[in-house]
């Protein structure tokens, strides 16, 4: 197999390029580098949620008369918090996905509303203005755009859930050959009890999987009852049913048989949105859990004066502060990729780093689910009563990990990108993983490390060469089986998404020391905890692989390389984690 690339000329800008070479704290974007108008941007978001939409979240949460909802709808789109993704000439306003995924950040703690602002700006819009002709956007974006009108992006249906484009949605010919039948049924759409406009999926005969435009008004079109759901209850969520809707050529969206472009191009970034709402909802849950704890007492204290609490509360902090590296890092990969010149525009930048996109996903919603449940059990009795937020905010989380492909699913996509570049010769996996044996045989770790967050470095560097390894023990081992081996794709993901989340965490903390932030000392802590938490992340499914792949004296030999480069010292995670503490709750009071 031959490439054009070797692992030190690959951009590390590039999609998935993490896996071979590291990269400069200058060429990643943090949170530290949003600008005053994005900042703005997030801030109207935040002003929103407390002016109007927490004031209106008991109603919403339990009525499924959904006239409220749609008002807010339209009050979000007069403040342009609908049209981040239109161009100006539709009404929109076209900020740039940094700024998008802040704001999609900033609603991300308002459960069902997000998901609903979500649904209309992140989902049903963005393939209008990829893929739509001049008419359909003239028609649509600027209503989309200002709320007037409500959209819903109709994808999934019974029995095809991560499997979507296998859908049984039909579209035959009129018989007086002017446009086509619709006949299917959706399920589980978001938006769907009160949307004017259904990007619908359906297999064209004679064409393949297509996307259409469809009008609630249409002929045909019926929606069911608002589904009883765990969670998302200020969200609408219905089937849609569709009965010999006749829709015109006019109406496709793209291209006849590309439907799945469409889709994929969409759910890229989406995952990325959804990280990003994870996110927002996870430093929610640490603030109502960091106050509560300030103001609970039991056995004469403040219980943020208890160690294990305290414990919760900064372990929280580290995860949060590592998965806005995350968010920020990948935002700004596709916000540059056109600038860069690896992609033509927004469909594929989000093809280009599908792999960082699905992470992102991944722990963003990994980090909710965590951060909800500690907060629930920070919060003890009350947590579990519908009076306190976070009961809502835990039931509102678990569906993140099933959004937009489950998580399995987005795990399974990171080692589908790399291999599928690595097979086309635009990745150098395999080129990288041979020289990797040697390398570790002469890596030798430092007596020690002069500077702070060198250690990071090396163990950073050190993961890197582990991750090669074990995928190269996998491609020797299993060659084209690999690709069916779930499990071992598994444990190449989790490797990946441990690399990517403790390099971000460290590049910010880099980025952050370089340019004398006052949040350096801080900063440095975070990514010191973060990075100790990847490695050990990494280190449990390499070994897992190895014992799987090896036998004998093979496998001990391979698992001594693993020792050399993921076995350290332990750090002081208990006194940094207390540091943390300190600054988010006030030191332990003296008895």
């Amino acid at each position: 197999m031959s490439s054009p690339h070797t692992a030190t000329d690959l951009d590390p800008r590039r999609g998935a390029a993490f896996l071979l070479a590291g990269c400069t704290p200058a060429q990643v974007t943090t949170p530290e580098d949003l600008t005053a108008e994005q900042r703005a941007l997030g801030e109207l978001a935040d002003a929103f949620l407390v002016r109007e939409g927490w004031p209106a979240m008991p109603e919403l949460e339990s009525s499924h008369d959904r006239t409220r909802l749609r008002q807010l709808i339209g009050r979000m789109g007069e403040l342009g918090l609908l049209g981040i993704d239109v161009p100006a000439a539709y009404g929109g306003s076209e900020v740039g996905r940094i700024a998008a995924t802040l704001v999609t950040e900033r609603m991300g703690p308002a459960g069902g509303l997000a998901v609903t602002h979500g649904a209309q700006s992140g989902l049903a819009t963005p393939p209008l203005v990829l893929f739509g002709t001049d008419a359909q956007k003239a028609r649509y974006l600027p209503r989309l755009a200002s709320g007037e009108w409500v959209a819903a992006y109709a994808l999934t249906e019974p029995g095809y859930g991560s499997d979507a484009l296998h859908a049984r949605t039909t579209a035959r010919p009129a018989p007086d050959g002017d446009g086509y039948i619709l006949s299917g049924e959706k399920q589980w759409i978001t938006n769907a009890g009160m949307a004017d406009v259904f990007t619908v999926f359906a297999q064209l005969e004679g064409a393949g999987f297509t996307a259409f435009l469809v009008e609630r008004t249409a002929p045909g079109v019926s929606v069911g009852r608002e589904y009883e759901k765990m969670g998302l209850w200020s969200s609408s969520t219905c089937p849609l049913i569709l009965e010999d809707v006749r829709v015109g050529p006019e109406d496709i969206l793209g291209e006849p048989g590309r439907g799945h472009v469409v889709a994929l191009a969409v759910l890229d970034v989406s995952r990325l949105n959804l990280g990003a709402g994870g996110l927002g909802g996870a430093r929610r849950l640490l603030e109502l859990s960091a106050r509560y704890a300030q103001q609970r007492v039991q056995f004469g204290r403040p219980i943020a004066q208890f160690g294990l609490i305290r414990e919760k509360l900064a372990t929280m902090q580290t995860r949060i502060w590592a998965l806005e590296a995350v968010i920020y890092r990948t935002a700004g990969l596709l916000e540059n990729a056109q600038a860069n010149g690896f992609a033509a525009d927004a469909a594929h930048a989000g093809a280009e780093y599908a792999a960082e996109c699905a992470i992102a996903k991944v722990v963003g919603s990994e980090v909710l689910g965590q951060c909800a449940d500690e907060a629930v059990q920070i919060h003890g009795g009350y947590g579990y009563m519908r009076e306190y937020e976070v009961e809502r905010a835990y039931r509102d989380a678990r569906i993140q990990r099933i959004f937009e492909g489950t998580n399995e699913i987005n795990r399974l996509t990171v080692p589908d990108v790399v291999l599928r570049r690595a097979l086309r010769g635009t990745l150098p996996l395999v080129q990288a993983a041979a020289r990797v044996p040697a390398e570790v045989a002469a890596t030798r770790r430092p007596a020690f490390f002069d500077g702070p967050l060198e250690a990071e470095r090396w163990r950073v560097e050190a993961a890197r060469k582990a991750l090669l390894m074990v995928s190269g023990l996998a491609f020797e081992r299993l060659g084209p089986a690999l690709a069916q081996s779930e499990e071992m794709l598994g444990a190449l993901a989790d490797m990946a998404i441990h690399l990517y989340t403790g390099e971000s965490a460290l590049l910010r903390a880099e980025k952050i020391a370089a340019a004398g932030g006052s949040d350096a000392d801080n900063a440095a802590v975070c990514a010191t905890l973060a990075v100790d938490e990847a490695i050990a992340g990494l280190r449990a499914p390499a070994v897992r692989a190895v014992a799987h792949l090896e036998q004998g004296d093979a496998r001990t030999l391979a698992l001594a390389g693993l020792d050399r480069l993921t076995a350290f010292p332990p750090i002081d995670a208990i006194g940094l984690r207390q540091l943390l503490a300190d600054r988010l709750v006030g030191p332990v009071a003296a008895s």
